[in-house]
């Protein structure tokens, strides 16, 4: 194991003061790097965690903030914060830049290799920086198969892998036809990968706290999501090139 060093780093987005997670492999040289989104109810240890196990691989990686450093653990309050700010694409761009912002100003930051990973919301936002036309190198989500605005899948510059519970009531048959079907018009290099009989947030721990019907951890597609997701960072981000 390399020795990883992480930091707190404050920002402002969204008319707030986000507080995200810096994770820095060991060494002095610059390396690929790698923003991690979280779900709707904001940034926790379990995505600070990932930040940690991907400069552990040799990454830098920041998993930033949704929503100014708090965390909802009631789910009403939760979708009153997420599905206006999912319904609205420019307010994720500027989430997702000014993540990206800090990322790429951090010394060991390779501006040119940089991929977006993101879960639920913050999914969405890793797809709305493709949309924007964001030089990144890959998009990985999970539980995140939002649809744009019509036309701005062509801007997406990179492969986008995405990953659903067969049984996610949130994000239904119908609608991974249609992030499927934007994806193809777009001509993106995509792949879709459903996890048998997996529920929405299957690959998050259990909580302490209430959530939306239809989330359930699923354990061992949560490792296979994961490993998912690391195998299209070493094919399309590797450490070394």
């Amino acid at each position: 194991m390399t020795t990883v060093t992480t930091r707190t780093v404050a920002y402002p987005a969204d008319g707030l003061t986000m507080i995200g997670h810096l994770a820095l492999p060991a060494g002095a040289d610059r390396r690929p790097a790698v923003l991690i989104g979280p779900e709707g109810p904001g940034l926790s240890d379990v995505e600070r965690r990932r930040a940690d196990a991907l400069a552990e691989l040799g990454y830098v990686a920041l998993a930033f903030d949704l929503h100014g450093g708090r965390r909802f653990t009631d789910p009403e309050e939760m979708l009153a914060r997420c599905m206006p700010l999912l319904a609205a694409p420019d307010r994720m761009r500027g989430i997702g830049h000014a993540a990206l912002d800090v990322l790429r100003a951090e010394p060991r930051t390779d501006p040119d290799r940089i991929a977006a990973v993101g879960y639920g919301t913050g999914g969405a936002v890793a797809l709305e920086l493709g949309r924007d036309g964001v030089n990144l190198r890959a998009i990985g989500t999970v539980n995140a198969l939002t649809t744009g605005r019509p036309g701005e899948a062509a801007r997406i510059r990179c492969p986008v892998w995405a990953g659903v519970g067969s049984e996610d009531p949130i994000m239904p048959a119908g609608q991974r036809d249609a992030f499927a079907a934007e994806m193809q018009a777009a001509g993106v290099d995509w792949r879709l990968v459903v996890y048998g009989g997996a529920l929405h947030a299957f690959h998050h721990p259990p909580v302490d706290h209430p959530v939306p019907p239809g989330v359930a951890h699923h354990p061992q597609h949560a490792q296979r999501a994961w490993l998912d997701i690391v195998g299209l960072l070493s094919e399309c981000l590797p450490v070394t090139e």
